[in-house]
């Protein structure tokens, strides 16, 4: 019998960093962020947060990780990080469509415009990855980092909110992020970078714009 290869402790917290920042949870930290940004805090009651929250929860991370749970057993996915980029395809439609369904829940309440911008963000991203997914393995993590960066940066450019602290926290962050998947060999230089670059740039002008 052949040994069990061993994990070295840097493999171990690389896997640590890439769930804690799982693509599928980035939503949710980024309405964390905007909820106790400063310039928009006082404008919704808590109750109104917490359901906001929880259908972001249910649509983009509850149901995500069922169909997951489900493709996994019908052997549809070969792993649970999904690491074939055409086994990536039906698990990144569905997700399109769960956070388009967010959307149209979402544009029913009254709430500020940039947190429905957000979840349009979020939309848009969701859809874009799936899109090029069909032809190159874009880095979602990396994705979902740019985003949150380009967040942050907007919360403190146009709402003029006190983030800077949480601007460098964000940064380095991401960059954690990325060198994890990285040192994982999950992704190459390029599609980490590419993941990056859409999620930050396409963040920064859907929530810069709308």
């Amino acid at each position: 019998m052949l040994p069990e290869k061993s994990i070295s402790v840097d493999d171990r917290l690389a896997q640590i960093v890439s769930v804690i920042f799982h693509p599928i949870l980035m939503p949710v930290y980024g309405l964390m962020i905007i909820f106790t940004a400063p310039a928009l805090y006082g404008y919704l009651p808590f109750q109104v947060k917490k359901v906001i929250t929880f259908i972001v929860i249910v649509d983009n991370v509850l149901l995500p990780l069922i169909l997951i749970t489900y493709f996994r057993y019908r052997r549809m996915i070969s792993n649970w990080t999904i690491d074939d980029r055409r086994e990536r395809i039906i698990p990144l439609i569905t997700t399109s469509f769960f956070y388009l369904f967010t959307v149209y829940l979402i544009y029913r309440f009254h709430i500020p415009i940039f947190i429905k911008s957000f979840i349009i963000c979020c939309a848009v991203l969701a859809v874009a990855v799936t899109i090029i997914n069909f032809w190159y393995k874009i880095s979602l993590h990396a994705t979902g980092a740019g985003a949150l960066t380009a967040l942050v940066m907007v919360l403190s450019i146009r709402m003029q909110a006190p983030v800077a602290l949480l601007v460098i926290i964000v940064i380095l962050a991401s960059g954690l992020v990325m060198s994890s998947r990285l040192w994982l060999k999950a992704h190459t230089a390029g599609e980490v970078w590419s993941g990056f670059m859409l999620g930050s740039l396409g963040s920064g002008l859907c929530l810069g714009l709308l």
